[in-house]
């Protein structure tokens, strides 16, 4: 191993100074040994994994299920590919101990054997999972604290933000992360490759440019104040396709398309913060008209981001106001949404056009918008040491536009306050007291640095980024075991603040006060009420909920022509507003799956056929007692990712169904079985062609319980709206319908069966029918929910050993209907939360 261990190490030095030459070896050796001690585990042997299982418990397994399993699983029958004489008794092996994990919850449940085919009674069952599980809980309670876990992309740049006072898009300059089923925070899926470390230096390299001060006083505020009838599109489109009024302010009936609505003359050469005012109102409409407030640039490939979604009210002028991150050379772009020249012949003049518009005053901006200066991260590395401009040879020089100052520490006693300084970064980044071992390598290094030419400010930043890269800041330091106060006020911000921990609870980890149950749940409360638990909501839900695959695929416009950016910006924020709802206000679990509320704004109201809403915001609403719509099975965003843009998939519904709600992840189909193509002409359903695919013998089992809830989804289309009959753009009945002034190109094929039989038998023949069943499972939607948080806020997946603990937190919550906070905070509290 220690062999291995040079070997990686010397590549990956080789490799870094390759590409950073100005970076010391130190840095780089610092980063690869700990890529080597992050990948070397400890693993139980044989011996270790075998020790559960004497000898007479082996001969006692064996001879029960030759008695009871044999005529499926022996004698050359190997059903489901289980062969009594292939058992494997190694647990230390990954897939042998998942072998035994399904005999044992097979058994246990009664599946096995099948009671035709054998007289296993209740106490041979019992002694039976009895004797499977003893070794399988230790193996587990082992081997799930042995993992290393690494920040994730998000986190990284959350933290490297966060304690620095940037806003930088660091994530994206990461690899993607690997994911454990749902979750991308998983210790055992964070691996590193020399492409990370790579990034790292380059991501350390930026974060210590932007927060270190590179001026003597913070930028000033410029205003960039223009009127569409000022810009040089203007003369162009005026007459055309805009209508200038009498007030100067101008028309667009239309959005997207050419012309934009790009406001020349709006950009700035420097990313940030900046504050957006635009005047307008609707035009020749008796009711207000959205628009999008968004940014565009003309560089190829760049993203046009939408900053947000507004209402321009008839009548008198009215004013938005927003502040947003804005990346430079971009410009404001504002498009009105709901709008179409119906009955316009192009030619025509555009003033005699009698229908809505929206008008546009004055649009100013203004920035960059610089609340703190110099930021946190400069204050963080310079406070207590004199770090002054040096004059340059001309003093006319600063009165050039090209003069950028250069600075020195100037310090009385350098060495005392570099090392203060390396102490401040050090308890930040590494989220616990840095130790005095590793403050003197840093400074060591700093010296190196001094001696080799470099000022005292390159040498200390040098340090800094060394301690960026550090083993110590990239992995969270949990020790098997208890965790102590460090540790939890990590897990905790990590969690719930997807940062590092903020003052109060560093200083409470300081303190030795975390380890108190009611001081951890004070704090839960706490952090639950800050502004940065929308990050929990946003990260939580795109990994539990699958909306980070919000635009993996794109609608077909001719068969979903109703589909735009309003509403696809509108689905995610309905989801992550309905789980926060659920959480804030302690709903009980079953609301899940059937609410008598949504969160919607006028769009999705619009979308689902619900009376109309006034405002583009996101506001609750109460739902008729036969709505179809409540809960998440209902809503747009979840039936987006759960659909390829033209067709839907039972199958694919249904196994999202069964993985993220319920918690049980079906098997991977049998090598060699082909998947169900739809059928693009329309002509067949996909249950028609599904019942086909299941007369094998290898596929009825598992379809049998995935099929079901997705048949039920089946009245719902791939961007969420019902439907009774299958669009298409083949065969079908003519739909005489205009959306936004065109005649739809699709056609109604067959009708929709949304019925089915679930594997137990209970059968529903509506999706109302079927969520009222799913919703009646509260314990298993519990139980579930209470598997996700705990995945997600300790970074390993659940096993063996935690099927109790678990349930504990369910039985403990079971009185008041399993609500959703108090499942939360009961996972806190938890061991699984509380120990590695």
């Amino acid at each position: 191993m220690t062999g291995i261990l040079v070997v990686m190490m010397s590549c990956a030095c080789n490799q870094l100074l390759r590409h950073w030459k100005r970076i010391p070896l130190v840095i780089a050796l610092l980063i690869v040994t700990g890529v080597a001690q992050a990948q070397v585990q400890p693993v139980l042997n044989a011996q270790q994994a075998t020790a559960g299982f004497a000898d007479s418990d082996r001969q006692e397994l064996r001879h029960l299920m030759q008695q009871h399993c044999a005529d499926c699983h022996a004698n050359g029958q190997s059903e489901g590919g289980f062969a009594i004489e292939q058992l494997d008794w190694d647990l230390a092996r990954v897939a042998v101990f998942d072998q035994w994990e399904t005999i044992h919850d097979r058994i246990e449940s009664g599946e096995m054997p099948p009671a035709q085919a054998s007289e296993l009674d209740d106490a041979s069952r019992q002694e039976f999972v009895q004797t499977v599980a003893t070794p399988l809980f230790a193996v587990h309670a082992h081997r799930k604290g042995t993992v290393l876990r690494r920040l994730n992309r998000q986190e990284y740049e959350n933290t490297v933000n966060d304690l620095f006072g940037t806003n930088l898009a660091l994530a994206a300059m990461l690899p993607e992360d690997a994911r454990s089923h749902e979750f991308d925070n998983v210790g055992q899926s964070l691996g590193l490759s020399m492409v990370h470390l790579q990034r790292y230096l380059e991501a350390g390299n930026k974060v210590l440019d932007a927060a270190i001060a590179s001026r003597t006083e913070a930028e000033k505020v410029e205003t960039k104040t223009v009127w569409y009838k000022d810009t040089r599109e203007a003369s162009t489109h005026v007459g055309k396709s805009w209508k200038l009024l009498d007030d100067g302010y101008m028309v667009r009936f239309a959005g997207g398309g050419y012309p934009s609505g790009m406001v020349r003359g709006t950009d700035f050469g420097k990313a940030g913060y900046y504050r957006i005012t635009v005047t307008g109102y609707a035009h020749q409409s008796d009711q207000p008209i959205v628009f999008s407030i968004g940014g565009t640039s003309f560089a190829a490939g760049s993203d046009k981001p939408i900053y947000g979604f507004y209402q321009a009210p008839s009548g008198e002028p009215t004013t938005v106001q927003l502040v947003t991150w804005i990346e430079p050379r971009y410009m404001v772009q504002i498009e009105p949404y709901g709008l179409s020249m119906s009955g316009f012949r192009r030619g025509d003049p555009i003033d005699q056009y009698q229908g809505p518009g929206l008008a546009i005053g004055e649009i100013k901006v203004e920035g960059p918008l610089v609340d703190r200066f110099p930021s946190v991260g400069h204050d963080l590395i310079f406070t207590g040491m004199g770090r002054r401009e040096i004059p340059p040879r001309n003093p006319n020089d600063r009165t050039k536009s090209w003069y950028k100052p250069a600075f020195e520490i100037v310090s009385e006693d350098l060495e005392a306050d570099v090392r203060r300084a390396l102490v401040r970064v050090g308890d930040q980044l590494f989220r616990r007291p840095v130790q005095p071992e590793t403050v003197d390598e840093m400074f060591a290094l700093f010296q190196r640095r001094v001696d080799a030419g470099d000022s005292h400010e390159i040498a200390l930043r040098t340090s800094v980024l060394a301690m960026m890269c550090s083993p110590q800041f990239l992995f969270l330091q949990e020790k098997p075991g208890q965790l102590d106060d460090h540790a939890l006020a990590s897990r905790l911000a990590y969690f719930l603040h997807r940062s590092s921990p903020d003052e109060t609870l560093r200083q409470l980890a300081q303190q030795g006060r975390l380890v108190d149950p009611n001081v951890l749940t004070q704090q839960t409360q706490r952090m639950m009420n800050s502004g940065r638990f929308a990050r929990f909501i946003d990260d939580f839900c795109d990994n539990w909920l699958d909306l980070r695959q919000m635009d993996f695929t794109a609608p077909d416009r001719k068969l979903f022509p109703e589909y735009d950016l309003f509403l696809r910006h509108s689905m995610p924020l309905e989801t992550k507003a309905f789980v926060r709802h659920l959480l804030v206000k302690n709903l009980p679990i079953r609301n899940l799956v059937q609410s008598d509320f949504a969160m919607l704004n006028c769009r999705l109201a619009e979308h689902y056929g619900l009376p109309k809403l006034k405002s583009e915001k996101i506001q609750l609403v109460k739902l008729p007692p036969d709505s179809l719509r409540g809960g998440l099975l209902s809503q747009a965003a979840i039936l987006k990712v759960t659909a390829n843009g033209t067709n839907t998939s039972p199958v694919v519904r249904g196994v999202w169904v069964s993985e993220r709600l319920l918690g049980k992840t079906p098997p991977p189909p049998p090598p060699g079985v082909p998947g169900v193509e739809p059928d693009i002409r329309g002509a067949s359903t996909l249950r028609e062609l599904l019942a086909k695919h299941r007369d094998s013998s290898n596929c009825r089992a598992c379809h049998a319980k995935i099929d079901p809830p997705g048949f039920a989804l089946e009245c719902f289309n791939p961007i969420g709206g019902f439907r009774d009959r299958y669009r298409s753009l083949g065969e079908g009945d003519r739909v005489d319908r205009v959306i936004l002034g065109r005649k739809v190109n699709y056609r109604l094929g067959p009708p929709v069966d949304a019925s089915g039989e679930e594997s137990d038998g209970n059968r529903f023949a509506s999706f109302q029918e079927f969520r009222q069943l799913l919703a009646d499972q509260d314990e298993q939607l519990a139980r579930a929910f209470v598997g996700k948080l705990a995945t997600f806020a300790s970074g390993r997946e659940l096993g063996f050993s935690d099927r109790q603990e678990v349930q504990r937190i369910v039985d403990s919550t079971a009185e008041t209907g399993y609500r959703a906070r108090d499942l939360l905070m009961a996972v806190v509290k938890s061991s699984i939360f509380r120990q590695k």
